[in-house]
């Protein structure tokens, strides 16, 4: 569990393409909408204010042009995270596996630890996967009930294992009904993609490992 938990939380976000922040505008289905997920609907504003909170935060740093220039895609990487967030909810959910605040609360004092301190922490999420820090909360949870859900289902870290995680997340998606908005991509509930983004932290849990190239 440790190394799927350790694997899932340190992961590197590369966000290549450039892709404009989007005006807010939904589809003729839900006006306003960037996605509908379960019913619910995920504002455009709601995207726009995730993206502006990592540009503060990119803007404070001594590397802001690189940050900025690495995160192209950053609306569409923000919605992938809110669809997502989601997601992992639901295969939780059915699972019936849970992350209480405290557990929350010692993942990110760990992290922090290993890090050298919360600042340092702040700036390794900042950089890696385009978080803010009044962000890091929300992102730390979900990693950590992959991890749970990943120990639930016995999946370990094999092709078998990483095959049943990719089940769970599938199957939660489709009972959504993911709806998203033409201008920020199409969802794909089997890849778990929004148009050709998919945050390299999923693929670690739902795609085959490379077989090892020596001893």
């Amino acid at each position: 569990m440790h190394r799927r938990r350790r694997t899932a939380l340190t992961l590197t976000a590369a966000l290549a393409a450039a892709v404009p922040l989007l005006a807010a505008c939904g589809n003729e289905a839900h006006p306003g909408a960037a996605a509908v997920v379960g019913g619910e609907r995920i504002e455009v504003s709601t995207v726009q204010a995730q993206v502006r909170d990592v540009r503060d935060a990119q803007q404070s740093s001594a590397q802001a042009a690189q940050l900025i220039k690495d995160t192209g895609q950053l609306g569409r990487a923000k919605l992938y995270d809110l669809i997502v967030d989601r997601v992992v909810t639901k295969a939780a959910d059915d699972a019936g596996v849970t992350v209480t605040r405290k557990e929350v609360q010692e993942a990110r004092a760990a992290l922090a630890e290993q890090s050298g301190g919360e600042e340092q922490l702040a700036a390794m999420y900042l950089q890696q996967r385009g978080v803010a820090p009044d962000q890091l909360d929300d992102v730390i949870r979900r990693d950590v009930l992959v991890g749970k859900l990943a120990e639930s289902l016995g999946a370990t870290n094999t092709p078998e294992g990483q095959q049943e995680m990719n089940e769970a997340f599938t199957a939660a998606a489709k009972s959504l009904d993911i709806d998203v908005n033409p201008r920020f991509g199409a969802w794909n509930d089997a890849k778990l993609e929004l148009g050709a983004y998919q945050a390299p932290w999923i693929t670690q849990v739902t795609e085959e490992p490379e077989p090892a190239t020596g001893a």
